[in-house]
This record gives structure tokens, C-alpha cells and sequence, in this order.
């Protein structure tokens, strides 16, 4: 095996070419080792032995056709069934053209270039494998959200439906034994508004799922001008607080900025934040949170409050496994991970500010638009 790689290598995607003569490839790992990391290999059993060594780093294979032994159609026919997220492309000589059709159906060709090589239509095809396989990882990451969205769902709609229950079993039980007093009068009118503004919340998140879902392309265009001003304003209207935790939020418009991510996902997000402030703060003698919406370096929105902040063993880990502080009503820690992967889906990030017994800053960093 034969290695060409220049001092930027990493960085680049990893080829796999495969081809008999050695003048060939080393010509092949010279004409591309400014652009791409390309590893060689004399035949189909040693391509094979790189993959499953180095497997996950290789991105494109490219192999000859008529090669001593395996040829290689045997060869991308192997690769597709053990190696499926390499992207494939077969070199071929004309005389060979009768063989392509059998080998582009069983291998899974991505396209077939033919000998001499032209390095111009060597570069456009793996530019075009390049996008290809962007397009994956895309699709990937999509699913990657879709399965921690339902797990912020589960998350994040089990502390308000457990309410929902323990309320109404309460209340079951009141009607049941009749002759209520005018003080479990007021308690029961009480409980059966927060079951509603429970239930509304819940509604609420399922349906900014669904919509963030369907349509996705479509949901953004249509509200590509939303502002961190309007989705704080929407936050407060819709999310179920009480009229104490009304009282305790203020809100810090300094300079407002355009947000280029869906909004139903972005709701999600504030959601989430605003739900951890307020339990942060419910123990405090004087709770305040504090959102802010500024424009320093890069627009952002931060969500603030004078809880007793965060053990700096439980925030470095934060944002990179579940954990949680609410596990005694329901938390899992699910919830900040997905608002991680929003944020990050839009080329956003979020960062921790906390300071013991005084504050705990959560910082919504957006990228600003060009």
C-alpha cells in the first residue's frame, strides 16, 4: 500500500484509488494530492483490506477495470455490500464498455470515467461525489434530529402531562366525595385552569413538531424575516406561566436581528431555556429572569437567571451527554441537546455562563446574515 498526502491532508476528503500499474497511480496521487488525501492500492484485496482499516475515513473509491485477479466490478460489488457510504466510480478503456452495464447495476456506479484519465472530468466527478456526499450527511443529520426531537417531546411533554394527571385525579376524587368547601371550590377552579394551560403547552409542542417536520423548505420561506423580538414575544404569549412567573420575567431588547431558522424549531429552543430558568429560580426569595436580544460580535439571544447556578462537574458536561439536576419530576437532560442541535443545524451554537449562588446565563449564539 502507498500513501500520498500532503501536510493539509486531514482536511481534505480521502480517496481510495485502485489500479495495477504503478506509474498510474502514482501519477493519480500527484495530480490530486494538493486537493484530496488519496491512499493507493495495487489490486482489489488490498483496497479491501485499507477499508477495513481505514473505512470510516475513506470517502470515494476508484478503481480500474481490468485488473490481474478480482477485477473491478468484483471489487464494487464487494465494496457496496460492506463499504455502502463510500461513493464508487469505475475507470474503464473503451473496449470495455460492453462489460459496464452488468457492473453499473450490481455495483452501484456512481459515474465511470474512461482511460486515458482526463483530470479535468476527474476533478468535476468528484466534485459531483463530493456534493453527493454531502447530501448524505445531510439526510443523516436530519434523521440524527428527528430522533432527538422525539426524544425532547417525550421529554419535555412528561412533566406537564403527569400535572395533567395528578390534577385530575384530584379532582376526581373532590367530586366524588361531594360537599366541596368554597376554599377546595377555589383550588379546584385553580387546578383545572393549570390542566388547561398544561394541555394547551403540550398541543402547542406537538403541533411546532409537526409543522417543523412537514413542509420544512416552505415554513422557512415563509418566515425567513422572523425576529428575536417577535419569537420572545410568542415565546410569552403561549408558553403556560402562571401570573407569578409573569411577574418575574423582564425582557432586554437592545438591538434586534433577523433568525434564519425555522421558527418552530427556534420555539422549541426558547421553550426549553425559558422552562429551565423559571425552575432555577423557584426556590429564590426575589426569582428574576432576564431575556436579552443584542447584537456584539454576533446577534444573540440570552436567557438569564438568579438561581443558584450551575456545579461546574454537571456544566462541563452539559451540553455533550443527557444530565440532569429535575430527574425527581421527570427530567433527562434530553431537552438542552436538542436545542445544541438546532442551534447548530443553522450554523448557531450555545454557551454556559454560570456564577454559584448568583446567575446562570444560557447564551443563543446566531450566525449573522449576509
Amino acid at each position: 500500500m502507498s500513501v500520498a498526502v500532503n501536510s493539509f491532508a486531514r482536511e481534505f476528503t480521502t480517496i481510495l484509488y485502485v489500479d495495477d500499474e504503478e506509474l498510474a497511480r502514482k501519477y493519480f496521487a500527484l495530480s490530486l494530492e494538493e486537493s484530496y488525501e488519496v491512499l493507493t492500492a495495487a489490486g482489489a484485496d488490498e483496497a479491501v483490506a485499507i477499508l477495513r482499516e481505514k473505512g470510516n475515513l475513506v470517502s470515494i473509491l476508484i478503481t480500474d477495470y481490468r485488473m490481474p485477479g478480482r477485477d473491478g466490478g468484483d471489487l464494487l460489488r464487494q465494496v457496496e455490500r460492506e463499504f455502502p457510504h463510500v461513493v464508487r466510480i469505475l475507470v474503464t478503456a473503451y473496449a470495455d464498455r460492453k462489460l459496464l452495464l452488468e457492473t453499473v447495476n450490481s455495483g452501484g456506479v456512481f459515474r465511470v470515467l474512461e482511460k486515458p484519465l482526463n483530470f479535468g472530468e476527474v476533478r468535476k466527478a468528484l466534485r459531483l461525489a463530493h456534493n453527493l456526499l454531502q447530501e448524505r450527511e445531510a439526510r443523516q443529520q436530519n434523521l440524527m434530529a428527528m430522533n432527538e426531537a422525539l426524544s425532547f417531546l417525550a421529554h419535555e411533554l412528561n412533566t406537564p402531562l403527569v400535572t395533567i394527571v395528578n390534577f385530575s385525579r384530584g379532582l376526581q376524587q373532590r367530586v366524588a366525595n361531594g360537599n366541596m368547601s368554597q376554599q377546595q371550590t377555589v383550588e379546584t377552579e385553580k387546578a383545572a385552569l393549570a390542566m388547561n394551560d398544561n394541555a394547551r403547552y403540550c398541543l402547542l409542542l406537538l403541533s411546532s413538531c409537526v409543522e417543523s417536520v412537514q413542509g420544512a423548505e416552505a415554513i422557512y420561506a415563509q418566515h425567513a424575516a422572523s425576529t428575536a423580538q417577535h419569537m420572545i414575544a410568542h415565546l410569552l404569549e403561549t408558553y403556560p406561566l402562571t401570573l407569578a412567573q409573569k411577574a418575574l420575567i423582564r425582557v432586554d431588547v437592545q438591538q434586534d436581528f433577523a433568525i434564519a431558522a425555522l421558527p418552530n424549531c427556534m420555539a422549541l429552543v426558547l421553550s426549553t431555556l425559558l422552562g429551565n430558568a423559571l425552575r432555577a429560580v423557584q426556590n429564590q426569595a426575589e426569582p428574576m429572569v432576564l431575556l436579552t436580544v443584542l447584537v456584539e460580535d454576533h446577534p444573540q439571544i440570552c436567557i438569564s437567571d438568579n438561581g443558584s447556578g450551575i456545579p461546574q462537574e454537571i456544566l462541563e458536561r452539559l451540553l455533550i451527554e443527557p444530565i440532569t439536576t429535575y430527574a425527581d419530576v421527570g427530567g433527562t437532560g434530553w431537552g438542552l441537546l436538542f436545542c445544541k442541535r438546532i442551534m447548530q443545524s443553522f450554523e448557531g451554537n450555545i454557551s454556559i455562563h454560570t456564577v454559584a449562588g448568583v446567575r446562570t446565563t444560557f447564551k443563543l449564539n446566531f450566525p449573522t446574515i449576509k
